[in-house]
């Protein structure tokens, strides 16, 4: 199972992906802000960045380019409840984006996509 980080700042809705991933088997850690999110993912690197993009200190694009100049890779999901810039989705390369209100199944399909290539790597370091 994921080990998954999620930034976002409205409680509730965060509160909501985090059982249901949990319920799901997933180690889910939760902040609201980028310097939060940052100083955890520089802490312990999860295996999928789930990030707001509106965030109270600034950006989930912020997010990014911190992890990016510590040259850090973590697939990230960008979740959004507006239009975003085509210049910054190709800059920034996320893995997918969801535009806020989502399908949880749609984040879930998602997940499971991170899962798997997780799950094959262990496969493939395993001794046969």
């Amino acid at each position: 199972m994921c080990n998954i980080l999620i930034v976002e700042d409205e409680a509730t809705f965060r509160r909501v992906i985090v059982q249901n991933l949990a319920k799901r088997g997933h180690q889910v850690r939760e902040v609201a802000t980028v310097a939060d999110a940052v100083s955890t993912v520089l802490e312990a690197p999860p295996d999928l960045l789930l990030l707001d993009l509106n965030l109270p200190d600034g950006s989930g694009w912020d997010v990014m380019r911190a992890l990016q100049s510590r040259e850090i890779a973590v697939p990230v999901i960008v979740l959004s409840g507006g239009v975003i810039q085509p210049s910054l989705l190709s800059e920034f390369n996320p893995m997918a984006h969801l535009s806020k209100p989502m399908s949880l199944e749609e984040l879930f399909q998602l997940v499971g996509r991170v899962d798997q290539t997780l799950e094959t790597t262990d496969l493939e370091r395993s001794p046969h």
